[in-house]
Parts: C-alpha cells; sequence; structure tokens
C-alpha cells in the first residue's frame, strides 16, 4: 500500500518544496471516493488519463485515456497521495451571492452570434452557469461564473474511431504541433517553458478528446484559450506529413544496409501500453463488453494496427470530427463571460454548419443474450511458478442505455459499499479467499455512454480462475440476500457526503474536475448540468435508505444490474514467457518484408527521408515563429513567493505548527513522528507497518469496525513514510506522517482515533498481512512494468545518498525482493515477524521529537488545542535514540530486465561533489534542458513517450529519465550531450524570459489550503526557510545566459560521473552487451 510514499523527490525543473506542494487528484462524475489500495493493480488502473507528468491519482479512474506526456519534471508518482478515502482539499470562500456573479447582456449574446439555451444557479459549487449555443454552427458552451480564481478552458470533440489504429490518440499529439497562427512546431512546448498554467494537457477517450488549460492569470489563460483554439481547429498538422510520422508512426531507416525500425511517440507509447499485463486486462474486458460499437476497438492504438494508418485518414477524421458543430466548449472562474464569447466568435463565425454531430453520435451497445468467456495470453518473465500468475476478470455490461442520476448515485454508493474500503464486504471476501494477490476490475464505472461492472483477481493458479468466479457471484448473492451492516451503509454516506462537499482535487483544477464530471451526460446531448447538482439526489436516496432501509434500496440494483444479467464477459489472461520475443519476432518478420520489397532507390530514399525528419525535429524554430507565442513579462511575475501564515507553539512540550486558512470548516491534521531510532533491518517492514496500522484490529474493534469508524467519523485516515536528504546534513529527514481531516466538530473523534490507530492496533492476524504481503508485491510488479522510471530513479538514488538507499528499501527493486522472500517468512516465522512490527511502533511512537501539523480556521485550531492535548497526553514520553543508517547501493551500472518493448533509462550523479552551490537559476535551466534538449532529442528524434531531467536539491542528485524509450545507448548519448548543448546555447533576451515565468509558474503552482499547510510542514521538516525561498526566487528572476553556460561544468559530472540504470527488455539488453561487454550489471525483476 505504501510504495509509493517512500521517495519524496524535488525536481529541478519544479522543485516546489520550495515553494509549494502539489497533488494529484482526478474527480469525475459521480466518481465516489475510495481506498482501494489495489487501485494501483487493477485492471482500470490502466484507464487512467495518463497526464503528461506520470501522475499517481489515487481514485481508479473509469476510462484508459490517453495524452501527451509533460516533459518537466521527473515522475511524481513516486509519491503518495494523501488519503484516497476521500479527495484532498477545500473550498476557497464564496462571497457572492449569486445575483452578483456578472452575466452577459442578452444583445450583447445576439451580436456577437450565440443564443441563451439556459441558464442555472448551482449551489454545490457556488456558480452561474449558462449554457450557449453559436447560432451559425451549433457549438455548445457552457460559461461557469465564479470567484474561482484557477480559471478553466476545455474544448471537447466527439472523436468515435472505427478501428484501432490510435487515429484519435496521434491526432490529439498533432495538431499541438503547429497552426495557421502559431506556426511553430510545438506550440505546446513553448507554453510550457513560458506559462504560468496551473493546467495544459489534451486526453483521448474512447469516445472524446479533450483539449483542457487553467491558469490564475488572466492575461496568460486568454493566451492559453488563443493558442488552443487555433490548434484544434487550424493545425499545420493535416498539411504535414512529418507531424503524422512523428507522433504517429513511420519507417526508420538510418542506412541501406540496416534494418529498418518503427518509430512514433504514439506508436512507442503504446507499446508500452501493451506490454502491461493491467492494460491488457482492461482493454480486452472493454472490447469485448463492447463488440459492436465505438468502445470495441482501441482509441489509443493498438501497435500492431498503429502501422496501417495513413495520412488520408488522419486528415479526413480531422476534418470530420474537429469542427464547431460537434464541439463541446467550456469556461469556468473569475473572468469576464463576455470576454469569453467574444473569444470564441471569432473562431466559430468562420465555419458553417456541418452534419458531424450526426456522424460521431455514439450507437448503444445491444446486452447480450448468453454471457461469453474469453481468454488471452500476456507477456510474462519466466522466473517464478507460472501457474499462479493468472488473471480473471467478470465484467458486465449494466445496460442498454444511459441511466438516470439517482440509479446511477445509487449504484456508485453501492460500487463504494461493496468494493470502496478494506472492509468492504466483496473486496474483503475476495482478498482473504486466497485465490489470488490482489484485486483487478474498477467495480462500477459511469463515464462512457453505458455503465460498466468489473471485478476479479489477479495471481490466481490456473486451478482456481473457476473458484473466484463462484467466490465473486456467491458474495453477490449473500449481499443481495442480506444486504449491509449499518455501520457500513453509515461510513460510505459519510465518505461519499465528505468528499462531495469538500470538493476536494488537489492540484488538478476544480472547475476541469466540473467540467469532466459535466461532459459525462454533455457529450451524449443529455443536460449537462445535472451531473453538478448532486444535493438533490443524495438527500433522496438518504431520505429513502431511512424510510425502506438499505436493502431494499441496493439488493434489488445486485439483482437486476449483476446477478440478472446475461450480458457478462469473463477474461481470462494467461502468462506467456515467450509472448514478448514472439510479438517482437513478430514485428521483425513484417518489416523485413517491407525492406525485401523495396528497390535500392527505394532504399536510398527512405535513408534520406529519415535523416530529413531528423534534421527537421532537431533544428530550432526560426525567432519569429517563436515570437509569435504570446506570452507575459516578467513585470506580470509577483516579486514574492506566496506565503502560508504558519504560527509555531508548543502543547504539552510538543511543536505544533498551525495554519490560520480558510478550510470550510474542515481540519486537516498531520502528526509528524521521527523514523531514525530505527533499526536498519526493519526498514523494509515500515510499509507494511503502516498499512497494519490502518487494516488490523485492536482488542476490542475488529479492522472492519476500525475501518467503519474511520470512516463515520472522519473524511480518512491515512499513514505512510517520508524520506528525503537534507542539504548541508549527511543525515537525512525520515519520518512517518499521520494524516487525517475530519469536519471541525469532530476533531475529538479524529485524535482519537489516531490514538486507537496508533496504540490499539494489534500485529495478530497472520493471514491478513500475508494479503498485504502479497498485494504490495502485485503492485510492486505492476509499477516495474507500468512506471519503470520511477523504479530506475529509486535505484539510482540508492547507489548516491542514504535517503535514496531507504527510499528504495520501502519502495524499490529491493523492496520487491524483500516481499518475494517475506511471503514464506510469515508461514515459518509469523512470530519474528510480528514482534518487529511491535519493535517498529515502540521506536517511533515517542512524544519526542514528534510535530503536529494543523490547517483550518483559527477558531477551530484554538478549539482542537484540548484534543491535541489529550492525545498526546497519551503519547509514550520514551527517548529517541538516533540509529545509524550509513547504507548504499553499489555504484554499478544495472540493467534490470522485464517483459517489455519499451525502455526506462536513466543516468544521475551528484552534483554538489563537484563544488556546484544552489542557486535559484538552476531551477530555470533544468526547465529549459527539459522542453528543449530532452523533448527534442529523447521525445521527438528518439521516439520515446517521455524524456525529463530531475533534480533533488536537497542531496545534490541530478538525474535524466526517459519513459517508453525504443532506445538505450542513443537515449544515454543524449544525457551526455547536455553539458555541450549549454556551452553552445543561443539563447535572446524574450526566450530567456519565457523561461523564467514558466519556472515561476511551476514554484507558484495553485494549491488549495490543504496543500499549503502541507507544504509548509515539509519546508519546516527539512530546514527551508522563508528567506531561503525568497533569495531562491530572486536567483530565478535574475538567472542570465552566463549560468546555462555556467551550470554545463556542474551536469558534466553526470557524463562524466553518473550511474546508469535501466529497466529494460531483454532485448535491448542483449544487444547493449553486444556493443559494450559488461556495461552493465543484469537483474531479472520478473
Amino acid at each position: 500500500m505504501m510504495e509509493g510514499a517512500t521517495l519524496l523527490r524535488s525536481s529541478l525543473a519544479c522543485n516546489r518544496l520550495f515553494f509549494s506542494f502539489r497533488s494529484a487528484r482526478r474527480l469525475s462524475g459521480f466518481a465516489l471516493p475510495s481506498s482501494r489500495s489495489s487501485s494501483s493493480s487493477s485492471a482500470s488502473a490502466i484507464r487512467n488519463h495518463r497526464h503528461r507528468r506520470i501522475l499517481n491519482p489515487s481514485r481508479r479512474s473509469p476510462l484508459r485515456r490517453s495524452s501527451r506526456l509533460l516533459p518537466s519534471s521527473a515522475p511524481n508518482s513516486t509519491r503518495r497521495s494523501f488519503s484516497s478515502l476521500a479527495p484532498r482539499a477545500i473550498a476557497t470562500p464564496f462571497t457572492q451571492s449569486p445575483s452578483e456573479f456578472s452575466g452577459v447582456e442578452d444583445e450583447v449574446v445576439e451580436k456577437l452570434g450565440f443564443e441563451k439555451v439556459s441558464e442555472e444557479f448551482i449551489g454545490e459549487c457556488k456558480s452561474k452557469a449558462l449554457l450557449f449555443r453559436h447560432k451559425k454552427t451549433g457549438a455548445q458552451v457552457i460559461s461557469v461564473s465564479n470567484d474561482d480564481e484557477n480559471k478553466v478552458f476545455g474544448i471537447v470533440f466527439r472523436t468515435p474511431p472505427n478501428d484501432s489504429t490510435g487515429i484519435p490518440h496521434i491526432l490529439e499529439h498533432s495538431v499541438l504541433c503547429g497552426s495557421r497562427k502559431y506556426p511553430l512546431k510545438e506550440p505546446f512546448v513553448e507554453l510550457l517553458k513560458g506559462s504560468l498554467n496551473t493546467f495544459l494537457n489534451a486526453f483521448t477517450y474512447p469516445d472524446r478528446t479533450c483539449y483542457p488549460v487553467a491558469s490564475t492569470n488572466t492575461k496568460d489563460f486568454y493566451n492559453l484559450v488563443d493558442v488552443y483554439l487555433d490548434a484544434v481547429f487550424f493545425p499545420k498538422c493535416v498539411e504535414d506529413f512529418r507531424t503524422f510520422q512523428q507522433e504517429g508512426w513511420h519507417y526508420e531507416l538510418n542506412d541501406p544496409s540496416e534494418d529498418i525500425s518503427y518509430k512514433g511517440v504514439v506508436f512507442n507509447e503504446m507499446k508500452g501500453v501493451y506490454s502491461q499485463p493491467d492494460n491488457i486486462l482492461g482493454r480486452a474486458s472493454q472490447q469485448a463488453l463492447f463488440p459492436d460499437n465505438t468502445y470495441g476497438v482501441d482509441s489509443g492504438g493498438d501497435p500492431k494496427v498503429i502501422p496501417k494508418l495513413t495520412f488520408e485518414e488522419f486528415k479526413e477524421f480531422h476534418r470530420k470530427y474537429y469542427h464547431p458543430s460537434n464541439a463541446r466548449i467550456w469556461f469556468y472562474g473569475d473572468d469576464d463571460p463576455t470576454e469569453r464569447l467574444r473569444i470564441l466568435s471569432e473562431y466559430l463565425d468562420m465555419f458553417d454548419a456541418s452534419s458531424s454531430p450526426n456522424e460521431s453520435r455514439i450507437q448503444a451497445q445491444k446486452l447480450f443474450s448468453e454471457p461469453i468467456r474469453i481468454s488471452e495470453k500476456y507477456p510474462a518473465g519466466e522466473g517464478g511458478d507460472l501457474r499462479k500468475k493468472n488473471m480473471v476478470c467478470l465484467n458486465w455490461l449494466l445496460s442498454d442505455k444511459p441511466l438516470d442520476l439517482e440509479t446511477e448515485l445509487t449504484l456508485g454508493f453501492l460500487d463504494h459499499l461493496m468494493l470502496g474500503t478494506p472492509a468492504s464486504p466483496l473486496r474483503k471476501i475476495l482478498l482473504e479467499s486466497g485465490l489470488g494477490e490482489a484485486i483487478v476490475g474498477g467495480g462500477v464505472e459511469d463515464e462512457l455512454l453505458q455503465p460498466q461492472f468489473s471485478i476479479g483477481l489477479k495471481g490466481v493458479s490456473e486451478d482456481d480462475i473457476q473458484k473466484v468466479e463462484e467466490v465473486v457471484v456467491s458474495t453477490l448473492k449473500k449481499l443481495a440476500e442480506e444486504g449491509f451492516d449499518t455501520d457500513a451503509v453509515e461510513a460510505s454516506m459519510n465518505t461519499i457526503e465528505f468528499s462531495l462537499r469538500e470538493n476536494n482535487t488537489g492540484s488538478f483544477p476544480r472547475g476541469l474536475s466540473l467540467m469532466l464530471r459535466s461532459m459525462g451526460k454533455w457529450i451524449y446531448d443529455m443536460d449537462p448540468f445535472e451531473p453538478l447538482k448532486y444535493e438533490k439526489p443524495l438527500l433522496a436516496l438518504k431520505a429513502r435508505i431511512e424510510a425502506e432501509g438499505s436493502k431494499a434500496v441496493f439488493s434489488p440494483l445486485i439483482e437486476k444490474f449483476i446477478l440478472n444479467n446475461r450480458h457478462r464477459v469473463v477474461v481470462e489472461m494467461q502468462p506467456d514467457p515467450e509472448k514478448a520475443s514472439r510479438d517482437e519476432e513478430a514485428e521483425k518478420q513484417i518489416l523485413e518484408k517491407v525492406k525485401a520489397g523495396m528497390t535500392e532507390e527505394d532504399l536510398a530514399e527512405l535513408a534520406r527521408a529519415t535523416q530529413e525528419l531528423r534534421l527537421r525535429q532537431e533544428t530550432p524554430d526560426p525567432p519569429e515563429a517563436l515570437r509569435s507565442v504570446p506570452s507575459l513579462s516578467l513585470q506580470d511575475i509577483p516579486k514574492e513567493p506566496t506565503r502560508v501564515p504558519t504560527e509555531v507553539g508548543d502543547i504539552n512540550g510538543v511543536k505544533v505548527l498551525q495554519h490560520d486558512l480558510f478550510t470550510n470548516d474542515v481540519l486537516y491534521t498531520e502528526v509528524v513522528f521521527n523514523m531514525s531510532s530505527l533499526k536498519q533491518e526493519l526498514l523494509p517492514l515500515v510499509p507494511l507497518f503502516c498499512q497494519s496500522l490502518l487494516e488490523m484490529g485492536t482488542k476490542d474493534l475488529s479492522f472492519v469496525q476500525l475501518n467503519q469508524l474511520i470512516g463515520r467519523k472522519t473524511g480518512g485516515i491515512s499513514v505512510y513514510p517520508m524520506t528525503s536528504s537534507v542539504r548541508g546534513k549527511e543525515d537525512p529527514c525520515s519520518h512517518i506522517i499521520v494524516r487525517g481531516k475530519a469536519m471541525a466538530g469532530r476533531a475529538d473523534d479524529l485524535f482519537h482515533l489516531f490514538n486507537c490507530v496508533l496504540q490499539e492496533v494489534q500485529f495478530t492476524d497472520q493471514q491478513r498481512f500475508k494479503q498485504f504481503v502479497s498485494q504490495s508485491k502485485a503492485r510492486m510488479e505492476n509499477r516495474l512494468r507500468g512506471s519503470g522510471h520511477g523504479i530506475a530513479a529509486a535505484r539510482m538514488d540508492a547507489k548516491l545518498n542514504v535517503a535514496g538507499w531507504i527510499s528504495e528499501q520501502m519502495g524499490g527493486v529491493s523492496y520487491l525482493e524483500f516481499l518475494q522472500a517475506l511471503e514464506d517468512k510469515v508461514d515459518q516465522d509469523w512470530d519474528g515477524i510480528s514482534s518487529s512490527l511491535e519493535e517498529i511502533r515502540k521506536s517511533l511512537l515517542s512524544r519526542n521529537g514528534c510535530i503536529v501539523n494543523m490547517t483550518a480556521e483559527g477558531k477551530n485550531l484554538t478549539n482542537s488545542e484540548k484534543f491535541v492535548s489529550k492525545f498526546l497526553d497519551l503519547l509514550p514520553n520514551s527517548p529517541v535514540t538516533t540509529s545509524t543508517w550509513n547504507a548504499r547501493l553499489p555504484s554499478s551500472n544495472e540493467a534490470i530486465v522485464i517483459p517489455t518493448q519499451v525502455n526506462y533509462v536513466g543516468k544521475a550523479a551528484n552534483v554538489y561533489d563537484t563544488g556546484y552551490q544552489l542557486n535559484g537559476s538552476a531551477y530555470v535551466i533544468s526547465k529549459y534542458i527539459c522542453n528543449t534538449w530532452l523533448w527534442d532529442r529523447v521525445r521527438v528524434s528518439g521516439g520515446a513517450y517521455g524524456g525529463f531531467c530531475d533534480f533533488d536539491s536537497h542531496s545534490g542528485v541530478f538525474s535524466f529519465l526517459s519513459y517508453r524509450d525504443p532506445n538505450l545507448f542513443k537515449t544515454l548519448g543524449v544525457y551526455d550531450g547536455t553539458g555541450d548543448f549549454l556551452r553552445q546555447l543561443d539563447m535572446d533576451d524574450e526566450t530567456l524570459t519565457k523561461s523564467i515565468i514558466g519556472t515561476i509558474g511551476d514554484v507558484d503552482s495553485y494549491q488549495l489550503p490543504d496543500a499549503k499547510g502541507y507544504s509548509s510542514l515539509l519546508r519546516h521538516l527539512l530546514g527551508v526557510t522563508e528567506e531561503e525561498r525568497q533569495r531562491r526566487r530572486e536567483e530565478i528572476l535574475s538567472t542570465s545566459v552566463k549560468d546555462f553556460k555556467e551550470f554545463a561544468e556542474a551536469i558534466d559530472a553526470v557524463k562524466n560521473k553518473g550511474v546508469v540504470v535501466a529497466v529494460a527488455s531483454p532485448d535491448d539488453v542483449e544487444a547493449a552487451h553486444k556493443e559494450q561487454n559488461n556495461f552493465f550489471e543484469v537483474k531479472k525483476a520478473l
């Protein structure tokens, strides 16, 4: 459960610990909060839209989506989200009444070419919402006005594919590669370099494509809007075959004597997707559930099918669907609603109406008369007992048409009751059955036209597949017959209601969360405001449960939609150690056949075209093209960082940090314990210790009762380790953080439950602990395949500093090896493990070295102090001793071999060892390296899905990383060329200013109040003062070209002394050995 918590990395490109702290969270539809620790290993986890920043949302997202990858920072997936029980922050105060939100005069609406369709005040988000229709084209526009400064724009097109060539996905990448007004290679990257955006991305769903942006700066916001509107309506890619080749696919041939290969950003991205068993399972399930409509193909693209896509089909798809008549446009925030329509009218008026809305309409899948069963293979390593590596998932299509809002909400509630927490019966019984290692399937998923329900297990013995199906069906029958425990219903209701009212979307803009929620109906020509209004259906549901009882509400749904539903698909997945090499061989044979069919002239022409494309990719845009992208000036940038009100005091001798911020009556609290007294050999047990605290029982409460009590009284509690180097110190900062939130009136309950979790939980349940080990092992294996860059980063850190070594013991390959050994040890030496867990508790729990951090309104902070005092009185007052952790992994180059079709390549060194002294300019330089050198060479030219650099300014480790990369040594060559790139840099003032502004946009990232309080705590733990923050900001703002040249010396340390870790395919590692013998020590991880 806790692997992701163990690395607290700070990126040089956006080293936010000096400035802020970002969190990622996705809410959409009536997506209910979930604490499914299995989300990262479920089949639906692959359906997460793959943000360009590779975030790791705590809630499973119901859809597999694709998107571009932001190059600006190293992976963030190494930090665990706060509480996956509920979303993460809280509302800013709304001071205006509905009438005070400005509207648009009717005559102005008319003059700009629109008509008002409807108008509502939506109390749930304190917003005035208007739906307009553009009269000439029929384009639909929602304009939401409130006092949220984090403004959001999005334009969405229905884009149903009819094959798996990935055409919507490739187009989503390509339209952002230059347009009519912005004729450079990638305006998107220029916006990354020089914008204050709080969100900049694009997503491909199975049936729609979304282009959202957000910013708190109005001028910047309208710049972003204009670039995106021009990109979608007038892209250069429909006239430029080379963009199609670069982003989609092309044959690559460096020399006529060599082999031809496939290259393309989306092609390689999807090769990575199809290397992950959970992804293959998710796609197989969806396509089998929907064989007769657009969901029966892969909008992201199947690597075997992508090379069948032609440029003509690509152009026609844009012409057909990227039209105002087929568009839904969203504006949200505190900007002028008249200006929104004025901007839109300039674009929309250029078009006439088209028939695209009829052509793009999604057809419903008819329900089956009989269940079906399919069996597929997935690529597996040769290690371990493959007979126990099967996966099985039961899937139901719940209806042949969209559901009404009340049924949808009730189903979502039922989903949370059955699967939402570790104590939920379906989840608990499946995991306790011993038939598999971890849950797969995302439960109820309702963002497509028709809802579905999926559940199953991975790590299943081939003899037990039928038993898994029987357990699922018998448990559902029992739940339908007996209903749910009253406390469980109350806990779910509180969790859901807390989540909806808190409206915490982390760093994800609230307006975008609402847009995606609305779009789940709007895109299918239903009421776009209905999904935003949860109060009435929630009250109706509560009243119905009160009047009829929960059994009368939920049992008929289980029977109708699942048990008596014949539209059921069982998907079996079997491990195949030969599949990856067979797929590679099949691709090789196709390419050999292509080459055999070419004349010498053809081959010479292909080699010339390959060089021409590479030259274009690596040639910078001319200055006049770069100047076309609008940007801010330094005068638009605040000279001081955002300061969080912080009062440092003490209660009962314990340091207490208090942040007086408006939180809508929610109290956010962290209790921090020093981990430095822990014995070194106990470190790998810490993540499982954290999980045990929340998922084992006490003397008086079973773990189910404890879990329900947390759900009934709070908004969630989580426990996780945090480790970081501290600049200028040898010893790392290493803590356990207990994090929780509750309504301020329940502060007493929150601190009572903190005490209960920390001091009363008993480590006696051997079978549950064994489940934790199996689940953690399954998650780590999944992470190796899907987030190899994070694994490589952790491994390099472990070779370079103690904090990295600690983190890797709790969340890297070493942790996976520990888990593999621990599985047997649980049966052989449970008493020893149980006493080790007690020893960890005894080492950690002490008032000495403890810190309490609280964020809420002042009166609520004051009222909570007595409960803090009572909690602290109950803590032991034992002295804290310091253990010596002086360990690192050997500093040899390492190849971690897994069954995959793509690589994750890393190289790192400590630049402080060269004598480099930290300067704020380093943030600017690193961001520039990411967005130019690495973007152009690793991604655009090299064909990887992402390339980025990361600087942990606390340890001095500078890392290069690639993501879903077809190359290995070629990428290392790019990393080694970075110093020379900086030395030869010719940068004008405008480019430098853009780079500075973009960096400030990163460090000033938008935060909700809980994140502000948490950031302040982390700065306190790491010794980052307000004076240092101000100094770094001044250094950023005064960055010069000279700083870039000087930083080349520091970055040469990576070239000359760096360690290399690659998570890579067997074939590529073998080829690397032939090219450079003994370069890698090889470790087989799966």
